[in-house]
C-alpha cells in the first residue's frame, strides 16, 4: 500500500524531546515501513525515517531562531503533503482540522488522527463544516464533545515493543513527567507528595506560553526538600526516570484525551495514580495497573497502596494493549476499510481522477456533488 504520513512541522519525527504528536507518526510510520508499505513522510528536514523523507522545512520550526515566516512552510506542507493525487493509495494526516481544505478536494482518501482536545467551543463549527471528514480518535473519551462527527475509529496509542524495559522495584520516588501547564496540575502533585511524605522528581519542558504559570505557581513550591525539578529529559532519559519510579502521578485536570505518559509507565512496570479525567478509565485498570481517582485526598491514599500492585501486570498490560505494532496494524485495518468504502462510492471518472496527474487534481473536486468525497 502506497501510504503518505503528514506530520506537523513544530518539531522533528522523532521528536529530539518532547513532542507526542510526532513521536506516535514516527512510531506508526516506522512499524507500517517494517509491514512492508510504500511510505513517504512529510516531515521536518531534520527527521529520521526509514521511510521516504518529503522534507518541507530545513529543521524542525520549534528550533528555528531568527525572523522567518511559519506559515510559509505550513502552506508548503499542506499542498504537498494533501494535495498530491497520484503517489499514495491513502493520506494520514496528523494535522488536525488545517488539513481539511485540501483534504475535501482530493479525490484520494484522507484520514485524519486527532491528537489534541476537542471540548473548546470554536471547534465545533469548524467540525461541522467538513463533517464528512473521516477522523480517528485516540480515545473514546476524546470523541464526547463531538459525538456527531464521522468517526472511522478509535486507536491507541502504542510504543516499540523494545523502547522501556521492564523495572522490577523501585527506588521511592513519585515522578511527574511531561509538561509544565496549569492543566497538567503540578502543583497537586507536589501536593500528593507533601501530603504522602514520598520524594517527588518532576521532569517537564516549561512552554514560553506557560512561562509565567511556572514562575508564579509552581516555582515557589519547589523549595521543599521533598521536590526535585529535572527539567526537561529526553526519551533515552525516560527508561530510568520512570522505571525507578515507585509510580507515575498524573492529577490532570483536564480531559486528556489519551496520556502517552501514562503507557510509558507501563513499559517500564510503574503504576499510575491519576484523577478520573478524559481517557485515563480507558488506560488504566484500576487496582492493577494503577489507581483512578477523583479527589486530591483519593490520590494521597492511592499512592500509599501503589506497593500492592504487582509490576509485573503493568509491563503486561502494555505488551497486550500498547505496542507500536499492534497500532500500525490497526490502522492498516483502518485504511483497507476506508479503501473499500471509497472504491465502493467513486465513480469510474473520479477513480481515474486519482490516478491522474496533479494538474487533474486541481479539478478533481468536481467529481464529487459540492467537491465532497463522503467516507
Amino acid at each position: 500500500m502506497r501510504i503518505a504520513q503528514v506530520a506537523p512541522l513544530w518539531e522533528s519525527v522523532p521528536p529530539k524531546l518532547y513532542g507526542g504528536t510526532e513521536r506516535i507518526v514516527s512510531y506508526v510510520t516506522e512499524e507500517l515501513v517494517a509491514m512492508g508499505h510504500d511510505v513517504t513522510l512529510f516531515a521536518s528536514g531534520d527527521s529520521e525515517t526509514a521511510a521516504r523523507l518529503e522534507a518541507i522545512s530545513p529543521q524542525a520550526l520549534r528550533l528555528k531562531t531568527g525572523l522567518f515566516n511559519r506559515d510559509a512552510y505550513l502552506m508548503m506542507l499542506h499542498e504537498r503533503g494533501l494535495g498530491s493525487a497520484h503517489d499514495f493509495d491513502i493520506i494520514h494526516s496528523h494535522l488536525d482540522f488545517t488539513g481539511f481544505p485540501l483534504a475535501r478536494r482530493n479525490p484520494v482518501p484522507v484520514v485524519t488522527t486527532l491528537h489534541g482536545r476537542l471540548d473548546l467551543p470554536e471547534l465545533e463549527p469548524v467540525y461541522r463544516e467538513f463533517s464528512e471528514m473521516p477522523l480517528v480518535s485516540i480515545s473514546d473519551a476524546q470523541r464526547r464533545p463531538l459525538p456527531w462527527a464521522n468517526w472511522a475509529g478509535t486507536i491507541y496509542h502504542g510504543l516499540p515493543r523494545n523502547m522501556y524495559s521492564f523495572q522490577e522495584g523501585s527506588k521511592g520516588y513519585l515522578a511527574f513527567l511531561g509538561r509544565i501547564a496549569p492543566e497538567k496540575r503540578p502543583d497537586q502533585a507536589i501536593e500528593i507528595a507533601k501530603r504522602a511524605g514520598i520524594p517527588l522528581r518532576i521532569a517537564a519542558k516549561v512552554d514560553p506560553s506557560d512561562r509565567v504559570y511556572f514562575e508564579a505557581e509552581v516555582e515557589p513550591l519547589l523549595n521543599h526538600p521533598l521536590i526535585e525539578f529535572v527539567g526537561e529529559i529526553s526519551d533515552a532519559e525516560k527508561n530510568e526516570f520512570i522505571g525507578n519510579a515507585m509510580a507515575l502521578v498524573c492529577p490532570y485536570d483536564w480531559p486528556e484525551p489519551f496520556g502517552l505518559v501514562l503507557i510509558e509507565a507501563f513499559a517500564c512496570g510503574t503504576p499510575v495514580v491519576a484523577y478520573r479525567r478524559g481517557s485515563i478509565p480507558e488506560i488504566i485498570d484500576h487496582g492493577v495497573t494503577g489507581y483512578i481517582c477523583d479527589t486530591l485526598g483519593e490520590m494521597v491514599d492511592a499512592v500509599g497502596q501503589v506497593p500492592l500492585i504487582d509490576r509485573k501486570q503493568c509491563r503486561a498490560a502494555f505488551d497486550e494493549r500498547f505496542t507500536a505494532d499492534r497500532m500500525a496494524r490497526d490502522y492498516v485495518a483502518l485504511y483497507e476499510r476506508l479503501l473499500l468504502e471509497d472504491g465502493a462510492m467513486q465513480t469510474p471518472r473520479a477513480i481515474e481522477f486519482g490516478r491522474s496527474n496533479n494538474e487533474s487534481f486541481k479539478s478533481a473536486s468536481h467529481s464529487f456533488p459540492g467537491g465532497h468525497r463522503h467516507v
